[in-house]
């Protein structure tokens, strides 16, 4: 993948990520009842899912720039603690 295409995609992923922490934030403050992202209106109920999408967005840019700074992105590793 060529970087003016990684450019083009972390700067979608960064103005969906400004637009997702708005979103959150107008709801958390309680100052509206609903807010609408382009034609998906969210609710108070939706805030776990937002910042789901906050955190996969934010990961995302993270693994995009990586890429455009010629490193791996980084991996996760999980543990299981075992008692054996």
């Amino acid at each position: 993948m060529d970087s003016t295409e990684l450019k083009a995609r972390l700067e979608f992923w960064k103005k969906t990520l400004t637009a997702l922490r708005e979103a959150y934030l107008k709801l958390l403050d309680g100052g509206v009842k609903s807010y609408r992202i382009n034609n998906r209106e969210l609710t108070r109920f939706d805030l776990p899912e937002i910042k789901d999408e906050i955190e996969a967005a934010e990961r995302k840019i993270d693994e995009l720039t990586a890429l455009l700074n010629k490193k791996r992105p980084r991996k996760s590793l999980g543990v299981i603690p075992r008692d054996w």
